[in-house]
């Protein structure tokens, strides 16, 4: 990964060259002047040698685990970058932090500067000499390129990466030779229920594709269930958050993140007491943990069926009467069906062409049935041309590897398909090995610090974060990271990635210092590692290593000790990431504010109550997440923070409510971050309002608290925002009237949220000033208090994909009007008091997959016309009335005619909810 090193640290010597006039014309003195011009000098000479190194490298790395030379050379050239990134970010530090102290203290610090930049100087010099010796070497030791890496040098693996981005999700049709297997699975768990109690083992080697089988059985079967959960176990589980997961993805209602074990385990028993339920625990590693730790939390008093995923034989064996599955490799006819699918699929007929015939055989032999491996070099090979000597090319390079190191065959499929990545891409990859393995990967969190450790640069007329979506994208495209979860566009909203290749990632960052996993109590020494991932609260060990050359610390343990955190802090002065999402911290150590180098800081979920004013010192912050903590408001010095693009913070309400959240108080001096792309969520004024007005680059959006009398100040800062893409406004109080007439909405947006009265007789008018909004998708109303007329005037508004209505419905019939919402997939009613009849005409709603009604007490029958929305999956009935939620219970068991049951047979999947007597089932 050297190649991926040097990339990142070719940008930073080019933008401390940007400064080198500007710091001629402000140095007082000729001797700091003449210091400076020699460590420029050698930045410029750095910056050409590593131009070179770079080329070479990416010829090179390839051979370092079969070549020693190569190796030595790598690792070399990698160390001296490192060095040469220290010296970079020292200086940098040094040349800011001066430019920010007064006139006084500057005369002071220019000797002591003088010296340092003679010392940085002597430094990089040394450095440069160094890697003039490595050239040397290269060409002394010369070493003969393979085809594949001939095929890098000059580039002809270009159309690669353009590959197309869109297809990143695992399709059905993807899933090959399961069939057998999968009617099998499907009858132990549906078969017979007059069998109360059955468990399911599907076991076999890792890749081999037991979770690929069992999801596709599960989102068939668990419509037949009351009560559907899936969870991932893993190596590292503990009880009590393992079973916080079941409760929550059996729907528990109660909040359960703080609750003890007696709690767990009561909610759960009430939660499948007398239901038909299904559990997935996939990834189970011993026996014990069903045997003695969960078995009894399950109530015996209904129908139960539990299905465990195992690469071991002792946790397949608690399989009932040998429901078990073993999952061998795959034979060669599914293999070569597998592999064609995803090598040839951008052609119709995903046919082998009859030249590649034979090199496909040996990719295959390579693979040894295991589908994550057929997959991994499948969708490599996909980005290639179907040209026979390039395909070869890629073949020489696993048999290169695979005869002089014996790696075994899946090993080399996953190293070249990483190796294959453009240097952008490797950084991406394994900045994900960071994360603990089985954790969900949300997107936002990815690229927001993809960003900010400098691994996306802009392409064309993109932003970073589309530039970065789109490095996502094709990590998932390769199989490198799984998709968990989509939004309701289709984009990828949270993956993870397979842990055969989170384990190869991991040694794969630790070897070339990207990254190093903290996770027990141990000696522990950081050496030369650029990131840590602390996994266990005991971090005394860490504290008392070497850890000078961090540039990222990331927590993922609720508990840190701020005695044991502050040594980490104050060694590792150079570090640009800090992420302490979701643990206890109550308030950051004052050796946080000394970190100059900080690009990320992360707070989000933690107990931080107040930022103090020393935050302005971390001029370089471009990242400050600090949603939903105790923060009430930002202090003064916030404005210093003129690189910052990104500002979330709101406070998290502490009793449940609707608003789960408020806005902070933000200074006035927030006009002088006119850099920021997102602003959420503050606290509206007259002032606040008018100040935000200069925030013209804001794509992101979110004010609470607002008045009528904020009207005209709010309309002229939203106008100002030409780029907004997202927009949350919401008023004082569910009473208030939101201002929204003279609002002038840019054409760009995308999702908006509105929190407040909505004046019913100026609806039309309102709205008919938003047809412009052709990417306007997504739609959420609050408190809006819509009745029969203003809601129809929300039709003209044809291109929603997702309406969301809370506590913003008064009126008593909704009706739906033929064509009315053509692009509606997501329909959500909440708290609608009143209303008792839903008419649906033919010809409405002709793309809707959920309909959702909760806390609709009136509603006594299903809407009129549902029959003709064709297209629908999902329904959901939560708190209507209990007449219409017992009616279709009993119909779903034959105690009734079922006629209303008949209106919905087309729906695949149905869930009725009476929270007061705690029912939730899924009669469909």
């Amino acid at each position: 990964m050297a190649e991926a090193v040097i990339g990142v640290l070719i940008s930073k010597l080019s933008a401390a060259l940007v400064n080198e006039a500007a710091t001629y014309g402000a140095s007082l003195l000729c001797k700091e002047a003449s210091a400076l011009k020699a460590l420029f000098a050698e930045i410029r000479k750095a910056e050409g040698e590593l131009e070179i190194m770079k080329a070479y490298l990416h010829d090179s790395e390839k051979l370092k685990d079969t070549n020693e030379t190569a190796s030595v050379l790598v690792n070399m050239i990698r160390d001296l970058a490192f060095r040469i990134e220290d010296v970079v970010d020292e200086f940098t530090y040094k040349l800011e932090d001066d430019k920010h102290t007064g006139f006084g203290a500057k005369m002071k610090n220019i000797l002591k500067n003088a010296k340092t930049w003679r010392r940085l100087a002597l430094e990089l010099r040394d450095i440069n000499e160094k890697l003039e010796d490595a050239a040397k070497k290269k060409y002394l030791y010369s070493l003969p390129l393979s085809g594949a890496e001939r095929c890098a040098r000059d580039d002809c693996s270009h159309h690669g990466r353009t590959t197309n981005q869109t297809s990143c999700f695992a399709r059905d049709e993807d899933l090959v030779g399961i069939q057998d297997d999968a009617e099998k699975l499907k009858q132990w768990l549906t078969g017979n229920f007059e069998e109360k109690f059955r468990i399911a083992t599907v076991w076999g080697m890792g890749g081999v594709g037991k979770t690929s089988l069992v999801d596709y059985v599960y989102r068939i079967v668990k419509v037949e269930f009351d009560a559907a959960a899936w969870v991932t176990v893993s190596t590292s589980y503990k009880v009590e958050e393992l079973l916080r997961k079941v409760a929550r993805e059996f729907g528990v209602i109660t909040d359960v993140s703080d609750m003890e074990m007696r709690g767990l385990v009561e909610v759960i028993r009430d939660r499948l007491k007398g239901k038909r339920y299904i559990l997935v625990l996939d990834d189970v590693w011993e026996k014990d943990l069903w045997v003695n730790r969960i078995m009894d939390v399950f109530p015996t008093n209904g129908v139960s069926r539990f299905v465990f995923t195992s690469r071991k034989y002792e946790v397949a064996s608690l399989a009932t009467s040998n429901c078990t599955i073993k999952l061998d490799p795959m034979g060669e006819y599914h293999s070569w069906e597998l592999f064609c699918k995803l090598a040839f699929r951008n052609n119709s007929d995903k046919r082998c062409p009859a030249e590649l015939h034979d090199v496909v055989v040996k990719f295959l032999e390579k693979c040894e049935g295991l589908p994550i491996a057929i997959a991994c070099i499948g969708r490599l090979l996909s980005c290639k041309a179907s040209a026979l000597s390039e395909w070869n090319d890629v073949y020489e390079e696993l048999e290169l590897q695979s005869t002089e190191n014996g790696i075994p065959g899946i090993d080399i499929i996953l190293k070249v398909s990483l190796e294959d990545l453009p240097y952008e891409l490797k950084n991406c990859f394994l900045h994900c090995a960071i994360f603990p393995e089985d954790y969900l990967l949300k997107r936002k969190r990815l690229i927001r610090q993809w960003i900010t450790a400098g691994f996306i640069k802009k392409k064309e007329n993109k932003t970073l974060e589309q530039v970065a979506e789109g490095c996502l994208n094709e990590l998932v495209n390769r199989s490198l990271l799984q998709v968990v979860k989509r939004n309701e566009f289709g984009r990828v909203k949270c993956c993870r990635m397979h842990d055969i290749i989170h384990h190869l990632a991991t040694a794969k960052a630790k070897g070339e210092c990207f990254s190093k996993v903290y996770d027990g109590p141990m000696t522990f020494s950081a050496d030369s590692t650029r990131r840590l991932s602390i996994q266990s609260s005991n971090i005394a060990a860490i504290s008392q290593s070497g850890v000078k050359h961090l540039r990222a610390v990331h927590a993922f343990t609720s508990y840190i000790d701020v005695d044991l955190l502050r040594p980490i802090l104050t060694s590792s002065n150079l570090l640009s990431t800090l992420d302490l999402e979701g643990t206890h911290i109550k308030i950051l150590p004052n050796e946080v504010f000394n970190l100059f180098n900080l690009r990320f800081l992360g707070l989000r979920y933690t107990e931080i109550e107040t930022l103090p004013s020393a935050v302005g010192r971390l001029t370089n912050l471009e990242v400050l997440d600090a949603l939903f903590t105790p923060l009430l408001s930002l202090p003064e010095d916030v404005a210093k923070l003129k690189k910052l693009w990104f500002l979330y913070a709101c406070t998290l309400h502490k009793e449940r409510t609707l608003q789960r959240y408020g806005g902070i108080k933000v200074p006035r001096t927030i006009t002088n971050l006119t850099g920021l792309h997102a602003l959420e969520t503050i606290e509206a004024s007259s002032e606040t309002l008018c100040d935000v007005a200069s925030l013209t680059q804001l794509r992101a959006f979110s004010i609470c608290d607002v008045k009528s009398e904020h009207s005209m100040s709010l309309c002229r800062a939203i106008m100002n925002m030409s780029h907004l893409v997202h927009l949350s406004i919401a008023a004082s109080d569910e009473h208030q009237v939101l201002p929204l007439e003279a609002l002038c909405l840019p054409g760009t947006l995308s999702k908006l949220v509105l929190q407040g009265w909505l004046e019913k007789k100026r609806m039309p008018e309102i709205l008919s000033s938003w047809l412009h909004l052709n990417n306007l998708t997504k739609l959420s109303l609050i408190f809006s208090k819509l009745d029969e007329d203003s809601f129809s005037s929300l039709v003209v508004l044809s291109g929603l994909c997702y309406l969301e209505l809370v506590r913003a419905y008064d009126g008593k019939k909704l009706f739906f009007s033929a064509l009315s919402f053509p692009r509606l997939r997501r329909l959500r009613i909440w708290s609608a008091p009143q209303l008792n009849q839903v008419q649906i005409e033919e010809e409405a709603l002709e793309s809707l997959e959920e309909l959702m009604f909760t806390d609709c007490s009136e509603m006594r029958c299903l809407p009129s016309g549902i029959g003709y929305v064709t297209t629908l999956e999902e329904l959901h009935l939560e708190d209507t009335a209990e007449e219409l939620i017992e009616k279709l219970r009993q119909g779903s068991r034959g105690n009734q005619s079922g006629e209303e049951l008949v209106k919905i047979r087309h729906i695949s999947k149905v869930v009725v909810v009476l929270t007061e007597r705690n029912i939730r089932e899924r009669i469909r």
